[in-house]
């Protein structure tokens, strides 16, 4: 699970008008799919179809606010104005539609949901194939339910920022090209208290090889229409899963086991990284094992397996850290159950379901060996691993520090990664030092500190840091903490001295109890 540093991004091809309108635009969901007949309207149930065509409503003011110059560089484009991202009018070859799915939400069924606050513009043809560009918070959709479509600036930096900084950590996600502000004054109840405030509109356009979910498949079982879950079946992986044949029950079996393999894979990152997701809800989990829809999520500070950063999931803590590898799984069965009107053998899925549960418990392990420089795992390393996440959880101690340091330390003495732990949580030295001893005559006193290095990262997205930009950001209208935090996190593994006294320091105590930081909702 170790990030391996990839290559420099190609140079531009050359092209002197690097424009929307140049892109190679598709519609190929639109066109192999069935799909509403009423175009835009108010929010309505759309049985048996797997999208509604919508106009992006365009923004008063447009200004574009953050950009991507990497995600632009894949999509050959240069840096524009923010009107068309902004929910401008489309550019000729666009078609731009809402998606229609639905899902469990902290896991009980929750019937149609769909793009609410997202409306895809439509798929570009790149050198490295097709890329789905999607607005989100450009207006409503008929998936929109009681809500206006839009979206807030504080979650709108908070998913731009998230979405690169998890592609450089090396954890599967979508990406963000750009973040542009609307001038508009959106009603938000932050944490659904009964306190609701306009806040700054923005919108975000975000890049995937698809928006597809397990929610989008779950809906035409739910609904019983059988055919459209065949034909979006035989769309995905048509054009998503080429190398997969699902005419027969082993061709279906060998693709539902690939999408569970990278669930598991995208979810042993987020352990590895220490980043809780908030809302694993089904519609959320997409089909090509990428991290989507970031909104209450949050980095582990002080190490705790129980912490989530969602207030709507505070009483049960279904999505909490220590959770994440279970409910991949969940997911993973619902998915599974919602293919059984395609099966001949319909009990042959719980097959799948076995090798994914036993693939993510594995990849689980290697996630952990690495971090722990251990090489080849061993019976014991098991007990090793279990004593110390025991040892993180008995006192505050920060995740990403104590793991960073643990990369250079010469001798078995907890003393060396005490920067770490926080002010008046002294650790139980004879517990630790017996810990790491174990640890050292484990790894021969030799970790393997290059493995170490490439899995603990130095720079994470905390919330806190999120905090500072979206404060500059809405007080007044500096987005240079944006941008500094954007660049720093290119880098996360690089040590970046010069950025060591800001950035690579626990939580300040401000942002122990402050909204944003320690407590977000699904409104983030």
């Amino acid at each position: 699970m170790a990030h391996e540093v990839e290559e420099a991004p190609p140079a531009g091809r050359g092209v002197s008008n690097r424009t929307l309108e140049s892109l190679e635009w598709h519609a190929r969901f639109l066109g192999e799919t069935p799909g509403d007949e009423v175009a835009g309207g108010r929010p309505r149930q759309v049985p048996g179809k797997c999208w509604s065509r919508v106009t992006p409503t365009p923004a008063p003011a447009p200004t574009l606010a953050l950009w991507s110059s990497e995600m632009a560089e894949e999509l050959n484009l240069d840096r524009g104005d923010g009107d068309v991202l902004g929910g401008g009018a489309p550019v000729v070859g666009m078609d731009p539609y809402a998606q229609r799915y639905g899902g469990h939400q902290f896991g009980n069924w929750a019937g149609q949901l769909g793009d609410g606050r997202a409306i895809t513009l439509g798929e570009v043809n790149t050198e490295n194939g097709f890329l789905e560009l999607q607005l989100k918070g450009s207006g409503q959709t008929p998936y929109s339910r009681t809500a206006d479509g839009k979206a807030v600036l504080r979650s709108s930096i908070r998913e731009f920022l998230c979405s690169e900084a998890m592609h450089h950590l090396g954890v599967p996600t979508t990406r963000a090209l750009s973040l542009v502000t609307t001038g508009e004054q959106v009603v938000r109840d932050v944490l659904y208290n009964g306190n609701p405030a306009p806040e700054p509109g923005a919108v975000v356009c975000r890049v995937a090889p698809s928006f597809i979910r397990f929610g989008s498949f779950q809906i035409h079982m739910s609904d019983g229409h059988h055919q459209t879950l065949r034909t979006l079946v035989d769309h995905t992986v048509r054009h998503h899963f080429p190398h997969h044949d699902v005419s027969d029950d082993d061709g279906m079996l060998a693709w539902l086991t690939e999408v569970g393999e990278t669930t598991a894979t995208m979810i042993a990152h987020w352990m590895r990284v220490g980043f809780v997701h908030g809302v694993m809800n089904t519609d959320n989990m997409s089909i090509h094992g990428i991290t989507i829809d970031y909104g209450p999520y949050g980095w582990l500070e002080p190490f705790d397996v129980d912490w989530t950063p969602n207030t709507t999931d505070a009483g049960r803590r279904r999505y909490r850290y220590g959770n994440q590898p279970h409910i991949g799984a969940w997911n993973v069965a619902r998915l599974l159950e919602c293919m059984a009107p395609l099966m001949d053998d319909v009990g042959r899925l719980q097959s799948v379901l076995d090798h994914c549960m036993e693939f993510a418990m594995n990849a689980q392990s290697e996630t952990w060996a690495e971090k722990l420089g251990l090489g080849v795992l061993q019976e014991s390393d098991e007990q090793l691993v279990n004593d110390l996440l025991s040892l993180l959880g008995a006192t505050e101690v920060d995740m990403t520090m104590f793991f960073r340091g643990l990369c250079s330390v010469e001798k078995p003495d907890i003393a060396q990664v005490s920067d770490a732990f926080y002010e008046g949580e002294a650790p139980d030295e004879t517990a630790w030092n017996a810990w790491m001893m174990r640890w050292w005559e484990r790894v021969d006193g030799q970790p393997d500190r290059a493995t170490m290095r490439a899995a603990n990262p130095k720079y994470v997205l905390r919330n806190w840091m999120a905090q500072l930009a979206i404060d500059a950001a809405e007080q007044n209208n500096d987005f240079t903490l944006a941008e500094e935090l954007h660049e720093l996190l290119k880098r996360p593994y690089d040590e970046q001295p010069e950025h060591e006294e800001k950035w690579f320091q626990k939580r300040p105590e401000w942002a122990r109890h402050r909204v944003g930081c320690s407590m977000l909702s699904c409104s983030s």
